[in-house]
């Protein structure tokens, strides 16, 4: 009975004329790509310019092609430098080689000159781009499903992977290391972005996540793998990178966590001036404009109540007589009203004694 099994591709290279177009080296372009286009998203929602992130790429990812080449090249000399053996094959990465660690640490010295470069805090870089390299990874290890390379123990399972007869390898259906390893990175990638939206991850802590996630995996998957390695205590060299790096990752994520609380409010320095860019904290930003506009009101409507009685005053100073002397105190009490009847019969008395007089002078 013919067992399932993923068929792997009988070329990992197609010819456009002179032309060699590599399997292994489209893969990993197209996850630069994505690592950058997703970076940028991210960056811009943290507060930043469009654009950064790929500027910095153009330091980082070099260093990270030398780097990582120069980790595979040192972990596995022996494929270059032993007998019957030609060193001009160490520079030829699109045969594959790459290691991840070396990638990593060379890419952060590469990453750090263009941050600085720009006055940008690298650990701020490196959370926005922290599931832009993993799927990034996710996607360059179907490279090494072209290559037909780094695949795990022999199984009959559904999904084994047909290797077929070639050097250094024996035809047959093994364990698809490469498609674990993808599945995992899309998966430390899916979990980094939601940790950083539920817990708003800052100061380099999202990147440690996916340092630590990502060698949680590596190491269960590089047990499985039969390609040749070099063994510490028995255990694969690569399994030891792993298990050192995480530990150091968690204790970064726990001491940041301890002593830098929260995020960043301030990315990089006038990005306000970008059109694109947009808050590095929405929700604390407007606070502090809302508190910046009730101070602000507050400070218009107390000089203006202040220019207002001090105009007052002045008014009523300029309206005031100067230097009237039969001005009334400002005690005296109001003169006594009198009715229309009581202002009347004054006038009645002084008529009728005129009269009497007029009469008695006749007589």
């Amino acid at each position: 009975m013919d067992l399932a099994y993923i068929p792997s591709p009988s070329t990992g290279v197609i010819h456009l004329g002179p032309i060699p177009l590599r399997g292994y080296a489209f893969c990993i372009i197209i996850g630069v790509f994505v690592a950058v286009w997703l970076g940028n998203k991210r960056w811009i929602a943290r507060g930043g310019r469009s654009g950064t992130v790929a500027d910095i790429a153009v330091w980082a990812v070099p260093f990270g092609l030398v780097g990582g080449r120069l980790y595979h090249v040192i972990t596995d000399y022996q494929l270059y430098f032993g007998e019957g053996r030609d060193w001009v094959d160490a520079f030829k990465i699109w045969e594959g080689g790459l290691g991840i660690w070396g990638a990593i640490a060379l890419g952060a010295v590469g990453a750090w000159i263009g941050c600085r470069r720009r006055g940008i805090p690298l650990p701020a870089w490196a959370d926005a781009l922290a599931p832009g390299i993993a799927l990034a990874q996710a996607l360059g290890r179907w490279g090494n499903w072209f290559n037909q390379e780094l695949y795990g123990r022999a199984t009959d399972l559904p999904w084994a992977l047909e290797i077929s007869e070639g050097p250094n390898r024996v035809a047959g259906t093994y364990h698809p290391t490469f498609l674990y390893e993808s599945l995992w990175c899309v998966g430390v990638a899916l979990l980094v972005i939601w940790a950083d939206r539920r817990f708003r991850l800052g100061h380099g802590r999202a990147f440690a996540l996916y340092v630590a996630a990502y060698c949680a995996g590596r190491g269960w998957i590089e047990y499985m793998r039969v390609d040749d390695a070099h063994h510490i205590l028995g255990v694969r060299l690569n399994v030891w990178t792993a298990i050192v790096v995480f530990v150091l990752a968690v204790a970064y994520f726990v001491l940041s966590a301890k002593f830098r609380p929260g995020r960043e409010l301030v990315v990089e320095p006038n990005a306000g001036a970008d059109a694109d860019a947009k808050p590095a904290d929405t929700d604390t930003t407007a606070e502090a404009e809302d508190i910046k506009a009730v101070v602000a009101a507050a400070k218009a409507a107390s000089a203006a109540k202040s220019s207002a009685v001090k105009g007052g005053a002045a008014k009523l100073e300029k309206a005031a007589p100067a230097g009237r002397a039969d001005a009334a105190p400002a005690d005296a009490a109001p003169a006594e009203a009198k009715t229309p009847a009581e202002a009347k019969a004054p006038a009645e008395a002084e008529a009728e004694e005129a009269d009497g007089s007029a009469e008695a002078k006749k007589a």
